[in-house]
């Protein structure tokens, strides 16, 4: 038999829920303040990007996973869809970081259900905001999560387009114009976007672009992991567009991943900005 609050009215957010009823399933308890993790104890994941392009936007990741000079994994998956147009990927701690996601998928389920209609993406950017500001406590001491939120919203003042958010550890949302990367590849990731970015982009393109930016992070930043060809792991990439969320094919991955690193044995420094 449920409890009774499973049947009293309130409010539409799953958190304020938790928060009321079952704060112990929440992650925002902090550790003792003398009490600094390890950051050589903890898996990290590291870069991940989006581009706007002529139809949406891409949002791509790696898939290696860090504990100090180790790595702890060769195919996390930071890139996940939280409804039809909207995913989120992270860098950071990977532990707080997959359950933040779980959460927020429910929040904006339960959001849905509750009101019989999806948030606005602004509000959903908000909501993100919030979570990343609960951890906050966590993040002074070591444990950071830097989510990263791609949309494409049917209600843009401006018309329908994709739009990309980030967030500091506070929780302060920034919407980024055209392109951003998060993550300790972040740096060399944006350099490549830089000269490689076209807002008429098509999307094999864009996944393109999105694979060198990747492949540049991974050649300054020992914690990026580029293709894998040996153990056939390469990048996660996925587009939102009108039509909703798509991941690209492990073949169609596989296939770009090949002919970029082709690309790149004739041209190592990569391709030069379009005229």
């Amino acid at each position: 038999m449920l409890p009774e609050e499973f049947f009293t009215p309130g409010s539409s957010s799953f958190i304020r829920f938790l928060t009321a009823h079952r704060p112990d399933l929440l992650i925002t308890e902090s550790l003792p303040p003398e009490v600094r993790v390890a950051e050589d104890g903890i898996p990290h994941g590291t870069t991940v990007l989006a581009l706007t392009y002529r139809d949406g936007v891409l949002i791509a990741g790696d898939r290696r996973a860090t504990m100090g000079n180790l790595i702890a994994q060769r195919d996390l998956e930071k890139v996940h869809p939280t409804d039809d147009h909207t995913v989120v990927a992270f860098a950071g701690t990977v532990g707080l970081a997959v359950d933040m996601v779980k959460l927020y998928q429910v929040e904006l389920t339960h959001f849905e259900k509750v009101e019989g209609t999806s948030m606005t993406l602004n509000a959903k950017a908000n909501r993100l905001a919030g979570m990343v500001r609960q951890n906050l406590g966590q993040a002074m001491q070591g444990m950071v999560v830097v989510p990263m939120l791609v949309g494409y919203d049917t209600d843009a003042p401006d018309g329908p387009r994709g739009r990309i958010f980030s967030f500091d550890v506070t929780g302060g949302p920034y919407e980024k114009r055209d392109f951003h990367a998060e993550g300790s590849g972040s740096p060399f990731a944006r350099g490549a976007l830089k000269k490689l970015f076209r807002a008429d982009m098509p999307r094999r393109e864009a996944a393109l672009a999105a694979l060198h930016a990747l492949y540049d992070a991974a050649d300054d930043d020992s914690a990026t992991g580029g293709p894998d060809l040996g153990r056939r792991i390469f990048p996660t990439v996925s587009v939102i567009t009108g039509d909703g969320y798509e991941r690209l094919s492990e073949a169609e991955t596989e296939e770009l991943s090949r002919e970029m690193v082709e690309q790149r044995h004739r041209r190592p420094d990569g391709p030069t900005a379009a005229p």
